[in-house]
């Protein structure tokens, strides 16, 4: 199959390709814990979502009393500890995702991942999902240096060119995902079922799906 528009798809992670909401929950409960802090329950982190994980204990921290910015970093190294210990208990790919990945793969896309959350965490959760080698590149919201993770356009232009160059869309659920496609020049498709910072209709995407299911026919249809 050699006439599908686009020779690069790339995919956020968190609430994109895969719901993490629950192991990232987990762990941001714990560390809130570890602070003296109350915890959220699962709908409410879900809110906290997308930006990556620095910007998630912000929002937490922020609504929860606030914080000096002394006491962040060794914060968000508990964070990270705790993440780490447990990145896949509840993770899995979103319904459809699967067969998806395969209906692209089989139309000679390349596939990739370009999300704020840190390379490291990325590929340990893509690994344990045994995932990893569907994607050409895994690029994490440190990989490029300070200031160039979404909504800037470093990490879907970075995808692009390690991923061979050609046509490109990209597949989000933020305003962070949308912005960065934007930024780059790429058509991008939302899913209803993210961590969205805004209602799905409203995040400015060439179109939103509700289902995997629908991701081809819709890139088909852009192109």
């Amino acid at each position: 199959m050699t006439d599908f528009p686009f020779s690069v798809v790339g995919f956020d992670l968190d609430g994109t390709l895969c719901d993490t909401a629950a192991d990232l929950g987990n762990a941001l409960n714990r560390t809130l814990e570890h602070a003296g802090r109350p915890t959220f329950p699962l709908d409410v982190v879900r809110r906290f979502i997308g930006g990556g994980s620095g910007q998630m204990l912000r929002a937490a921290l922020a609504e929860t009393g606030g914080y000096d910015e002394a006491e962040f970093p060794p914060l968000q190294d508990v964070l990270f500890g705790y993440y780490g210990d447990a990145i896949a208990v509840h993770s899995r790919l979103y319904p459809g995702g699967e067969s998806m990945l395969d209906a692209l793969a089989a139309r000679g896309v390349t596939l990739a991942v370009a999300t704020n959350k840190r390379e490291a965490f990325a590929r340990q959760l893509l690994d344990e999902l045994g995932l990893s080698a569907r994607f050409a590149t895994i690029i994490g919201g440190d990989t490029l240096g300070p200031g160039k993770a979404k909504p800037a356009p470093d990490m879907l232009q970075e995808m692009v060119a390690r991923c061979g160059g050609g046509r490109a869309a990209f597949v989000g659920d933020t305003t962070f995902d949308v912005g960065a496609a934007r930024a780059a020049g790429l058509p991008v498709v939302a899913v209803s079922f993210g961590f969205h910072d805004l209602p799905p209709p409203l995040l400015g995407a060439d179109a939103v799906i509700d289902h995997f299911d629908a991701l081809v026919p819709t890139l088909a249809r852009l192109g």
